[in-house]
């Protein structure tokens, strides 16, 4: 599939993970015919953050339709739920129920506060799956950059307790089906000296820096996660990305191979760190494609 608008372009690679956050989208882009938005939903309360999503859904249709949680990025200390408003109108009319969330920010929140936020706001859209005709068994998530990589704690962290959180809906699982992964880093042990920007962001995040936070380094890392359990992943990254080096995505596919989970890395050469032209076409037809092979039912 081709989606070559600007607008869903933009929406998918809005913002850096280490790079500074775009700015703040001024209007929200034109709703489709046969879509419902809805904006500033809560979904959890954490520390009294009152944390909201926008979601976009079929009009027409009993379902249950396969969903998308979208996680913006902006180093884990900017960035908005809004950037990806296009994208979740896109995978409306492509008959997705797709939500962009909000999450607690660094540096006043550290991790693991934005990986609780994300898992709450899965266990919230399953636990309201009757409600907005979500089938339960088929949410996947996508995130670009600091999205990318907590989406991809979602796909290997399933059913580990010491990442679920108070965020409410207990007992609801925060399991995703696939993941899709643009440019978002792998094994922050690694990204000092090869990340423009690391050494002023990452201690923000983990309250620290290598030498005095090693083990939040680790802890906090996707790589370090992978089970054969984790979810089926596409990595789509530059080889000229310098906030998050091309071979975080590599290291990441390899392992998940190696545990026989089904992996693939779209290679964009010569792209940096927010895709563009053709580089974003690219991108947006291999996260549409693969959301709909391992999310929509096969047909006879």
């Amino acid at each position: 599939m081709c989606f070559p608008s600007r607008r869903f372009a933009v929406a998918l690679t809005a913002f850096a993970l280490f790079a500074p956050a775009s700015p703040a989208f001024s209007a929200d882009p034109p709703v489709p015919e046969g879509v419902i938005f809805q904006k500033e939903i809560e979904y959890s309360n954490p520390d009294d953050v009152h944390l909201q999503l926008n979601m976009a859904r079929p009009k027409t249709g009993d379902g249950p339709f396969p969903a998308v949680v979208c996680i913006h990025g902006g180093g884990f200390r900017a960035g908005h739920r809004d950037g990806y408003n296009g994208l979740c109108l896109k995978l409306a009319e492509q008959g997705y129920v797709a939500v962009t969330v909000s999450y607690r920010l660094a540096p006043k929140y550290q991790f693991p506060a934005a990986v609780h936020d994300t898992k709450a706001a899965v266990r919230w859209l399953r636990a309201h799956a009757k409600e907005y005709k979500v089938d339960p068994a088929r949410i996947g998530t996508t995130g670009g950059s600091a999205g990318g990589h907590l989406a991809q704690f979602l796909g290997v962290t399933a059913n580990v307790p010491m990442f679920e959180g108070e965020g409410g809906n207990p007992g609801v699982s925060s399991h995703v089906a696939c993941v899709v992964n643009v440019y978002g880093p792998s094994d922050f042990t690694k990204s000092y000296g090869k990340s423009v920007d690391a050494a002023e962001v990452l201690p923000l995040f983990l309250g620290g820096n290598l030498d005095t936070a090693r083990h939040q380094h680790i802890v906090s890392s996707p790589l370090y996660w992978v089970t054969p359990n984790a979810a089926p992943t596409l990595c789509i990254h530059g080889t000229e990305d310098k906030y998050v080096a091309h071979e975080q995505a590599v290291w990441l596919i390899d392992k998940l191979k190696a545990a026989d989970v089904e992996a693939e890395l779209l290679t964009l050469p010569g792209a940096g760190h927010g895709f563009k032209g053709d580089d974003a076409v690219k991108s947006d037809q291999a996260l549409l494609a693969f959301f709909d092979k391992k999310l929509k039912p096969k047909r006879n």
